[in-house]
């Protein structure tokens, strides 16, 4: 290996007169073997150079396309999304104000109702007291017409002999009689 190496070094320090050889002085390359160079490089990998760009570019503007849709889509749902929360917001406020008129409508039906029981129990209340009224009056009428039943007895008892009422029952019995010819 050692010889090999020593060829190169022993060939760049030749005299470039008659020979051919790789000169490894960098400051010492003429612009003729860096033009022939950059000539190759540009012969050789334009086309390796150019389907790297290429590819470069159309993968720079798949992911730009992609993008692009991306973007739309997700506008899409964003428009998509707020139209759903309009909606919502919408039927959520109709269901508010629906529940408080629903809420206000029991309210009255349970006032009412509250204000029919109240009249019922009060009508209920007044008829008791009518009836109780009624059932004392006639406790009293009833007291009042046995006190004057006895006290007309006593009386009737005390004045009557035994010839005057022997003489009433008589005359009962043919006023009796005397009916019962008419209705006959």
């Amino acid at each position: 290996m050692k010889n090999v190496t020593d060829s190169f070094v022993s060939l760049g320090h030749w005299p470039s007169a008659g020979s051919f050889g790789f000169n490894t002085d960098i400051l010492a390359i003429n612009p003729i073997n860096l033009s022939v160079l950059l000539g190759v490089l540009i012969f050789c990998g334009k086309g390796v150079l150019s389907d790297l760009l290429d590819n470069r570019k159309q993968r720079i503007l798949n992911t730009i396309r992609n993008s692009e849709e991306l973007r739309g889509g997700a506008i899409e749902q964003l428009e998509k999304a707020r139209s759903s929360l309009r909606k919502v917001e919408t039927e959520a406020e109709q269901f508010r104000v629906n529940g408080y008129s629903e809420i206000e409508g029991e309210k009255l039906n349970l006032i009412n109702s509250t204000y029919k029981t109240l009249e019922q129990l009060e009508n209920y209340k007044n008829e008791m007291i009518q009836f109780e009224q009624q059932r004392a009056i006639n406790q009293v009428r009833q007291r009042v017409f046995q006190q004057a039943l006895r006290g007309a007895l006593g009386t009737l008892n005390s004045c009557l002999n035994n010839e005057l009422h022997l003489h009433t029952i008589s005359a009962n019995i043919g006023m009796l009689g005397t009916m019962k010819e008419i209705t006959d």
